[in-house]
């Protein structure tokens, strides 16, 4: 594979996480929009469950070598953040 093929590669991959991982901050937006109650059980369940997919994505993009180990934390650690922010939010309405 050339240096060239390889370069695509991750840059097609990394993109791929990053459209995931607007999946689930605009799941995040959504909720912080209407300040819905975000402890609900739905709700944690499927961000949680969306979270924990885009984790094993990353996880698995990192270990073929295809995404930047500290790239894919960023990105999960963007979300977390986001989250906490939701949270914040609901918690001082």
């Amino acid at each position: 594979m050339t240096s060239e093929m390889r370069i695509d590669h991750r840059e097609k991959a990394y993109e791929l996480l990053r459209k995931d991982a607007e999946k689930i901050a605009q799941l995040i937006k959504v909720q912080m929009d209407n300040l819905t109650m975000p402890q609900c059980p739905l709700y944690e369940e499927v961000l949680d469950t969306q979270m924990f997919g885009l984790s094993r994505e990353i996880e698995f993009a990192v270990r073929l070598g295809l995404v930047d180990e500290a790239d894919g934390k960023t990105l999960i650690d963007s979300l977390e953040k986001e989250m906490s922010t939701l949270h914040d939010a609901f918690t001082n309405k």
